[in-house]
């Protein structure tokens, strides 16, 4: 198979969809790898690393996806690349389709095939793809909310540990999950006094178990969180509904609550977000004020590291990729029900159930598609 890798144009998106370590065993398995130039650099790898290891290069953004079979990317493609992309090309990358409908129409009127790093899923419903990047996103969350808790970044100029004779400051963050443990871990080795919410009570007794004693741990509803959050400094908004829009669970009016100076990031905002007030920024401007909360909703955190981000993908997304080449989509999809459910626009259908009902289109069972 023909495998392109293009470079990513999203504002301040440094991370590449391939390694030239992970280029270097789609070679091995016998397939061709056509890199852009400079799609690496931002990440740390050269045309020179990708050439040394047998990919080739190309010069822009349509010859590669000209001459690719399957397009390894990170984020979804941007209205400049849409009449780029092909009929029936596979795009292997997140395309968080429920917080956008221009592209899922558009990806719908170009017939290719998006298979979505986000809904791929195990078994035991855990999500092999996302988990890495909420592992990066869950940690900078309480690295970006120190900061903005500053002073000059218009937050109430608390410190996040305290020090001794001066109180912690308050973190809550919404939602258990991979983003959610990661953020109160690090708020809480952060000297943080972190309270975590989730609807799960099993999973509220598996977080109590192994966070350490400055992390308390409450059941998710809406009175507990209107009480919680006038109490709190940072807020990590860390909620996640695989393939389908993140649920509002803090409101515009409960804003007002708030003290003057607290920080909000919004971690689930690709999803839509969990907090009604936020919509997506950029590295290059990640914060706006609303009633003097400070709004951080940066729709690509992991790209602010992209060398840690890239190569903690590429393991998890490689040996994915490596089937979709060794066996084509369809019958690496049909094998593997993992592949299966990262299925989400096949030639002009939706096939994933949470894209269909998050605009209420018409939806297509994934099996018509594979037969």
């Amino acid at each position: 198979m023909i495998i392109g890798v293009p470079k990513e144009i999203k504002n301040n998106e440094n991370r590449v969809g391939l390694t030239p370590a992970g280029v270097a065993e789609f070679k091995k398995s016998g397939h061709s790898v056509y890199v852009q130039t400079g799609a690496g650099e931002g990440s740390g790898f050269s045309d020179k690393d990708y050439l040394s290891v047998g990919g080739e290069i190309l010069p822009d953004i349509a010859s590669v996806y000209k001459i690719a079979e399957m397009i390894v990317k990170v984020k979804e493609p941007i209205e400049v690349e849409y009449d780029l992309i092909k009929e029936g090309q596979l795009l292997f990358t997140y395309f968080h389709f429920a917080s956008s409908e221009p592209l899922t129409h558009a990806m719908i009127s170009k017939k290719a095939v998006c298979l979505a790093y986000e809904t791929v899923e195990k078994p035991d419903r855990s999500l092999p793809l996302l988990v890495p990047m909420s592992e990066v996103a869950g940690r900078m969350s309480i690295q970006e909310g120190a900061k903005y808790l500053e002073k000059p970044m218009k937050g109430r100029g608390i410190l996040l540990g305290g020090v001794p004779g001066v109180p912690p400051a308050n973190v809550l963050v919404l939602g258990g999950g991979i983003v959610g443990t990661q953020a109160a871990k690090m708020a809480a080795g952060l000297g943080a006094h972190v309270t975590i919410m989730d609807v799960s009570l099993p999973r509220l007794r598996a977080l109590a178990d192994f966070m350490p004693a400055n992390v308390n741990t409450v059941m998710s509803n809406e009175f507990n969180i209107r009480r919680y959050i006038k109490h709190m400094d940072l807020i990590v908004g860390a909620v996640l509904i695989p393939g389908a829009k993140a649920p509002h669970l803090i409101t515009k009016e409960m804003l007002k609550t708030m003290k003057p100076g607290t920080v909000l990031v919004d971690v689930a905002v690709d999803q839509g977000g969990c907090i009604e007030t936020c919509k997506p920024t950029t590295h290059e401007n990640p914060t706006y004020i609303i009633d003097e909360v400070v709004h951080y909703c940066v729709a690509n955190m992991p790209g602010a590291v992209p060398y840690t981000s890239t190569l903690a993908l590429t393991n998890a997304t490689l040996p994915y990729g490596l089937q979709l080449a060794n066996k084509g989509w369809k019958a690496a999809c049909k094998e593997n029900l993992e592949l299966q459910l990262g299925l989400n626009v096949v030639h002009g259908e939706i096939v994933y159930k949470g894209v269909s009902d998050a605009w209420g289109l018409d939806y297509t069972p994934v099996s018509e598609v594979l037969n």
